[in-house]
């Protein structure tokens, strides 16, 4: 039975495109920059703001993670943790995230509503439009953590 569980454990750690999976994903800019534009509204606080960036499935995928058919089994406990400044997070896993799956879009956004995030928003922060609440649209992200659910 353990060696079950061991084997299990070692299958979600491992990606079919990079081995191991990293620690976390890049937010710098020189990846943020090579990867598809994207842009999306959301509302919080009663204010609705149109922002761009990019995917966070896009960057997931970049950085090695499962999507897409190889999305399957232990890959489904594979989540993202997204980290503020201020030691706020959230998470979503990567089937919440894949569009044949959850089909959750998720942005990491650099600007809004034309204008660069001023440091009350950024430099980063995530926009996950269509929520209810804009409680996992994270200011000022510090960091997105790759972890497995056990």
């Amino acid at each position: 039975m353990w060696t079950m569980v061991a084997l299990l454990l070692a299958a979600a750690q491992a990606s079919p495109q990079a081995g191991a999976l990293p620690d976390a994903l890049p937010l710098d800019a020189g990846t943020l920059s090579r990867l598809p534009a994207a842009r999306a509204t959301f509302t919080a606080h009663g204010r609705t703001s149109q922002c761009d960036g990019i995917w966070l499935a896009d960057l997931a995928a970049a950085a090695g993670l499962p999507s897409g058919e190889a999305l399957r089994g232990p890959a489904l406990r594979i989540a993202i943790v997204a980290e503020a400044a201020d030691g706020y997070s959230a998470a979503f896993t990567l089937a919440e995230l894949d569009a044949r799956l959850g089909n959750r879009p998720v942005l990491v956004a650099n600007r809004c509503d034309n204008a660069p995030l001023d440091a009350e928003s950024g430099p980063l922060r995530l926009v996950v439009p269509g929520e209810m609440r804009a409680a996992r649209s994270v200011r000022q992200l510090h960091s997105l953590k790759i972890r497995v659910v056990q």
